[in-house]
Formats: structure tokens, C-alpha cells, sequence
């Protein structure tokens, strides 16, 4: 257990190192465009190139991602070109707007596309063509459609639900309940269909090996054959599933976050790409990054607990 820990974070470190560099080189290919984003279109090109040395834009690309590594290992990620905040301040407002949405999300899709997998892989009938029906829809019909439905039914035609903005739990739990269940259910729309649809192939899938049936034969109930021996041979599959779904989360939080004008690294990512500040996009990815590692390398180990077998590869 030891070593798969071992290797995924020296992959995960490689895997940060590399799309870091890679952003950062792209990101500040044009040094003078930056400068002009912060200065203005209208400045003259004296001031764009007094704005490119003080900003340190003028240094060796090389020097300049040392000094950004040096200042991320310290805690520090700079300043924003336009506000002058320090972009950690800036993210640890923001992040945990977006952490809560994914967990909340990635909480309910698990509960339910656990229960509806095997409901539909067990019983079939009409449970299981409903849910292949479901899955169709949930991948054809993008989440932000859903999301104006959403807005449509329950805060316009029925005022149940807050149509935008955001209430901190500090504030208020149950305001804060109600500006997130909204944005919630538009993900869990697509991302419980999906996932029931991929844990119901992995359970069916189980339920055909000979050992089930060996253990049908030995006179076990069904209810003891699915919860103790063929969840845990689905498991890995599942989580695999699991993995890619919460990074896919991602993008689809960002998109929510828009249409629900709620304060979390969305709007902030898409201000600051339109912006051109630098420092906030990549202290957006640089959390991204960490967001995905910890997610995979947390898949991997729960895959090895499961699975002795996996240890091995």
C-alpha cells in the first residue's frame, strides 16, 4: 500500500510540474500584450514597456516560473495585475464556493447512482429501461439547459428556489441550502445518470461470474450475495467512474456557477481569462491541478484496498 502511494504522488508531482510549465509558457508567451491588458489599449508603447519590466515580464521565461514555484512553495501566488489582491486570498474566497458545489454534487451522485445501479442491475424491467432512457438524456441534454429549466420551473413559475446569488453558511444554513439546491440538482441531472448507468454495467457484470453462482447454489440470499461480495468486486470499476466523473465536475461547476451568478472560481477563472491576469489564471490552475491529483490518488488507494491486485500494477 505503501508503494502505490509512493508512486502516485511522485506521478501526480510530475503530472503538476509539467501542465504548470506548460500553462505558464502559454500564458506568458506575449509578455507586451500582458502589459497593455494592465495599462491599457490606449497607452503609449514607452508605458507598455516600462509596465513589462516592472511586472518582471522581461526576465527569462525560465527564471520567471522558478520565482512563481518559489512563491507558490512559500504560500504565495502573487498579486492580481488588476485589483493588487493577493491571489490566495482571492482563491480561498472563492474555492470554497466551488468545493462545496462539487462535494455536495459528487455526495448525492455516488448515494444515488449506487441505489439506482443496483436496483436497475438486480431487479431489471422497467427500472433498468428507465435508467438507460435517463442516461440518454442526462449525456444528450448539456447542464446548463437543464439549468435554465431549473430557474424556469422552480424560481420563476413556482418561487421556490432563489434564481442567483449566493448565501454563506456562516450567514445562514437553511438561505445557503436553498441558493445551492438549484445548481446542485442541474448537475446531479447528468452526472447520476451517467454514473448509475456505469455502476449498473459493472454490478450486471459481477452478478454473471461463476462465483455468484456458486454462492446462489450454497443456498446465500441475494441481499447478502450484493452487499458482501458483489459491491466489492464492482467497486473498482465504479470508482474509476467515479474519478473521471468529479474531474469532469469541474467544468460542468464552472458553467453552473455562470448561469447562477454565484461567486466561485467560475466567474473568476472566466474574468480573469478576459482580463488577462496572469497570476489568478494560474493560481486557478495550480489548485485545479491539486484538486485532481488528491481525487486520483484517493481513487487509486480506496482501487487498492478493494483489489490487492491492483497493488501489484
Amino acid at each position: 500500500m505503501v508503494n502505490v502511494i509512493v508512486m502516485r504522488l511522485l506521478r501526480a508531482t510530475a503530472v503538476f510540474f509539467v501542465v504548470t510549465f506548460v500553462t505558464f509558457a502559454i500564458v506568458y508567451a506575449k509578455p507586451a500584450a500582458i502589459a497593455r491588458n494592465v495599462v491599457g489599449i490606449s497607452a503609449t508603447d514607452a508605458a507598455v514597456q516600462a509596465e513589462v519590466t516592472e511586472l518582471g515580464l522581461d526576465r527569462p521565461l525560465l527564471e520567471q516560473y522558478r520565482h512563481w514555484l518559489a512563491g507558490l512553495f512559500q504560500g504565495d501566488l502573487g498579486q492580481s495585475f488588476f485589483t493588487g489582491q493577493p491571489v490566495l486570498t482571492t482563491l480561498g474566497i472563492r474555492f470554497p464556493v466551488t468545493l462545496a458545489l462539487m462535494l455536495l454534487s459528487l455526495v448525492l451522485t455516488v448515494v444515488l447512482s449506487v441505489l439506482i445501479g443496483v436496483a436497475s442491475a438486480v431487479r431489471g424491467g422497467w427500472p433498468d429501461r428507465l435508467l438507460q432512457i435517463l442516461s440518454v438524456v442526462g449525456a444528450a441534454v448539456p447542464s446548463f439547459i437543464m439549468a435554465i429549466g431549473l430557474v424556469f420551473a422552480f424560481s420563476i413559475a413556482i418561487p421556490l428556489f432563489p434564481a442567483t446569488g449566493y448565501v454563506s453558511p456562516d450567514v445562514s444554513l437553511g438561505d445557503w441550502a436553498a441558493s445551492v439546491t438549484l445548481p446542485v440538482a442541474a448537475i446531479l441531472v447528468g452526472s447520476v445518470a451517467s454514473a448509475a448507468a456505469q455502476f449498473r454495467g459493472a454490478v450486471k457484470e459481477v452478478l454473471e461470474r461463476d462465483f455468484v453462482r456458486t454462492l446462489r447454489a450454497r443456498g446465500m440470499s441475494e441481499r447478502a450475495i450484493v452487499y458482501r461480495h458483489v459491491l466489492r468486486n464492482a467497486g473498482g470499476p465504479a470508482l474509476t467512474v467515479l474519478s473521471l466523473l468529479t474531474i469532469g465536475l469541474l467544468g460542468g461547476v464552472v458553467i453552473i456557477e455562470q448561469v447562477f451568478a454565484l461567486p466561485g472560481m467560475g466567474a473568476l477563472v472566466a474574468g480573469a481569462a478576459s482580463q488577462g491576469d496572469v497570476p489568478v489564471v494560474m493560481g486557478c490552475v495550480a489548485v485545479t491541478v491539486v484538486l485532481v491529483s488528491v481525487v486520483n490518488l484517493l481513487t487509486d488507494v480506496l482501487i487498492a484496498v478493494l483489489n490487492p491486485k491492483a497493488r501489484v500494477s
